[in-house]
Protein backbone atom coordinates (compact mmCIF):
# COMPACT_ATOMS: atom_id res chain seq x y z
CA UNK A 1 0.00 0.00 0.00
CA UNK A 2 1.55 3.39 -0.99
CA UNK A 3 1.43 6.37 0.84
CA UNK A 4 0.45 4.57 4.38
CA UNK A 5 1.55 5.48 7.57
CA UNK A 6 -0.15 8.39 8.42
CA UNK A 7 -1.16 9.74 12.14
CA UNK A 8 -5.24 10.53 12.05
CA UNK A 9 -6.61 12.02 14.64
CA UNK A 10 -10.69 12.97 15.25
CA UNK A 11 -11.25 14.95 18.44
CA UNK A 12 -13.71 17.96 19.69
CA UNK A 13 -16.76 18.20 21.94
CA UNK A 14 -18.81 17.29 18.96
CA UNK A 15 -20.49 13.91 18.65
CA UNK A 16 -19.16 11.78 15.37
CA UNK A 17 -15.11 10.54 16.88
CA UNK A 18 -15.60 7.37 17.53
CA UNK A 19 -18.55 7.17 14.72
CA UNK A 20 -16.01 8.05 12.04
CA UNK A 21 -13.00 5.54 13.32
CA UNK A 22 -15.42 2.63 13.10
CA UNK A 23 -16.63 4.40 9.74
CA UNK A 24 -12.87 4.22 8.82
CA UNK A 25 -12.15 0.46 9.71
CA UNK A 26 -15.68 -1.16 7.93
CA UNK A 27 -14.18 1.34 4.94
CA UNK A 28 -10.53 -0.19 5.57
CA UNK A 29 -11.73 -3.91 6.33
CA UNK A 30 -13.61 -3.36 2.82
CA UNK A 31 -10.51 -2.95 1.13
CA UNK A 32 -8.96 -5.68 2.58
CA UNK A 33 -6.92 -4.05 5.17
CA UNK A 34 -6.58 -5.77 8.72
CA UNK A 35 -8.01 -3.57 11.79
CA UNK A 36 -7.14 -3.79 15.59
CA UNK A 37 -9.30 -1.66 17.77
CA UNK A 38 -9.24 -0.92 21.28
CA UNK A 39 -11.27 1.67 23.29
CA UNK A 40 -9.90 3.26 26.50
CA UNK A 41 -12.28 4.29 29.27
CA UNK A 42 -15.40 1.98 27.93
CA UNK A 43 -15.53 -1.42 29.00
CA UNK A 44 -16.88 -4.01 25.99
CA UNK A 45 -20.39 -3.10 25.35
CA UNK A 46 -20.41 -0.37 23.33
CA UNK A 47 -22.76 -1.28 20.58
CA UNK A 48 -20.29 -0.60 17.97
CA UNK A 49 -18.15 -3.21 19.19
CA UNK A 50 -21.12 -5.91 18.26
CA UNK A 51 -20.67 -5.23 15.02
CA UNK A 52 -17.21 -4.54 14.51
CA UNK A 53 -16.12 -7.86 15.71
CA UNK A 54 -18.26 -10.04 13.03
CA UNK A 55 -16.87 -8.07 10.04
CA UNK A 56 -13.99 -10.17 8.97
CA UNK A 57 -10.22 -8.54 8.98
CA UNK A 58 -11.57 -5.88 12.47
CA UNK A 59 -9.51 -7.36 15.70
CA UNK A 60 -11.26 -5.62 18.67
CA UNK A 61 -9.04 -5.87 21.65
CA UNK A 62 -10.78 -6.39 25.00
CA UNK A 63 -10.63 -4.24 27.74
CA UNK A 64 -11.90 -4.13 31.16
CA UNK A 65 -15.49 -5.46 31.92
CA UNK A 66 -17.00 -2.34 34.33
CA UNK A 67 -15.33 0.78 33.61
CA UNK A 68 -16.25 3.69 36.06
CA UNK A 69 -15.96 7.25 34.86
CA UNK A 70 -12.16 8.47 35.60
CA UNK A 71 -13.39 11.11 37.88
CA UNK A 72 -16.19 8.86 40.37
CA UNK A 73 -12.91 6.59 40.43
CA UNK A 74 -10.84 6.53 44.41
CA UNK A 75 -6.67 7.31 43.71
CA UNK A 76 -6.12 3.63 44.32
CA UNK A 77 -8.57 3.35 41.21
CA UNK A 78 -7.04 6.03 39.30
CA UNK A 79 -3.05 4.05 39.64
CA UNK A 80 -4.94 0.51 38.71
CA UNK A 81 -6.41 1.87 34.94
CA UNK A 82 -3.00 4.01 34.26
CA UNK A 83 -0.99 0.94 35.09
CA UNK A 84 -3.53 -1.57 33.18
CA UNK A 85 -4.02 1.19 30.07
CA UNK A 86 0.29 1.81 29.90
CA UNK A 87 0.47 -1.94 29.75
CA UNK A 88 -2.54 -2.49 27.32
CA UNK A 89 -0.64 -0.12 25.21
CA UNK A 90 2.78 -2.04 25.34
CA UNK A 91 0.70 -5.07 24.43
CA UNK A 92 -0.86 -3.49 21.33
CA UNK A 93 2.21 -2.26 20.20
CA UNK A 94 3.83 -5.29 20.02
CA UNK A 95 0.60 -7.13 18.46
CA UNK A 96 -0.11 -4.56 15.64
CA UNK A 97 3.08 -5.81 13.29
CA UNK A 98 0.16 -7.86 11.43
CA UNK A 99 -2.32 -4.82 10.92
CA UNK A 100 -1.92 -2.19 8.89
CA UNK A 101 -4.68 0.07 10.62
CA UNK A 102 -4.44 0.60 14.41
CA UNK A 103 -7.64 2.29 16.21
CA UNK A 104 -7.15 3.56 19.41
CA UNK A 105 -10.40 5.11 20.46
CA UNK A 106 -10.73 7.73 23.83
CA UNK A 107 -6.91 7.63 23.99
CA UNK A 108 -6.79 11.38 23.78
CA UNK A 109 -9.11 11.86 26.62
CA UNK A 110 -7.07 9.22 28.75
CA UNK A 111 -4.40 11.36 28.47
CA UNK A 112 -6.32 14.42 29.50
CA UNK A 113 -7.66 12.93 32.39
CA UNK A 114 -4.28 11.54 33.61
CA UNK A 115 -5.49 7.64 32.51
CA UNK A 116 -2.36 7.12 29.61
CA UNK A 117 1.19 9.45 29.63
CA UNK A 118 1.39 11.95 26.97
CA UNK A 119 4.73 11.07 26.87
CA UNK A 120 4.36 7.27 26.56
CA UNK A 121 1.27 8.06 23.84
CA UNK A 122 4.11 10.39 22.04
CA UNK A 123 7.03 7.48 21.96
CA UNK A 124 4.36 4.64 20.40
CA UNK A 125 3.26 7.34 18.07
CA UNK A 126 6.91 8.03 17.23
CA UNK A 127 7.31 4.07 16.62
CA UNK A 128 8.36 2.86 13.10
CA UNK A 129 5.15 0.81 12.20
CA UNK A 130 6.13 -0.25 8.87
CA UNK A 131 3.01 1.54 7.22
CA UNK A 132 0.32 0.95 9.63
CA UNK A 133 -2.00 3.82 9.92
CA UNK A 134 -3.10 5.26 13.44
CA UNK A 135 -6.32 6.10 14.25
CA UNK A 136 -6.95 8.33 17.67
CA UNK A 137 -10.07 10.03 19.24
CA UNK A 138 -10.74 12.07 21.90
CA UNK A 139 -11.99 14.90 23.07
CA UNK A 140 -8.96 17.38 23.58
CA UNK A 141 -5.79 16.78 21.20
CA UNK A 142 -2.24 17.49 22.92
CA UNK A 143 -0.79 20.21 20.75
CA UNK A 144 2.32 16.97 20.96
CA UNK A 145 -0.25 15.03 18.96
CA UNK A 146 -1.47 17.83 16.67
CA UNK A 147 2.08 18.32 15.26
CA UNK A 148 3.11 14.93 14.56
CA UNK A 149 -0.66 13.90 12.97
CA UNK A 150 -1.26 13.46 9.20
CA UNK A 151 -5.09 14.17 9.44
CA UNK A 152 -6.86 16.19 12.29
CA UNK A 153 -10.79 16.41 12.13
CA UNK A 154 -12.68 18.97 14.97
CA UNK A 155 -15.63 17.50 15.31
CA UNK A 156 -17.69 20.43 16.67
CA UNK A 157 -21.14 20.31 19.03
CA UNK A 158 -23.49 22.89 17.35
CA UNK A 159 -26.61 21.58 19.55
CA UNK A 160 -27.15 17.81 21.03
CA UNK A 161 -29.90 16.61 22.80
CA UNK A 162 -28.12 16.08 25.90
CA UNK A 163 -28.57 19.93 26.07
CA UNK A 164 -32.01 19.76 26.78
CA UNK A 165 -31.40 16.83 29.68
CA UNK A 166 -31.79 13.70 27.60
CA UNK A 167 -29.58 10.93 28.68
CA UNK A 168 -27.18 9.11 26.15
CA UNK A 169 -29.11 6.65 23.73
CA UNK A 170 -28.04 2.92 23.48
CA UNK A 171 -27.23 2.78 19.08
CA UNK A 172 -26.79 6.45 18.87
CA UNK A 173 -24.52 7.57 21.68
CA UNK A 174 -23.01 4.34 22.57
Amino acid sequence: MADTGKIHVYYGYGKGKTTAAVGQAVRAAGAGLRILFFQFLKDNSSSERIILEKIPGITCVAGKDKVKFYRQMKEEEQIEIKNYYMKKLDEIVKFSDSFDMLILDEVLCAVTLGALDLDRLLGVLRHDFNGLEVILTGREVPEKVLGIASYATEMKKIKHPFDAGLRARYGIEY
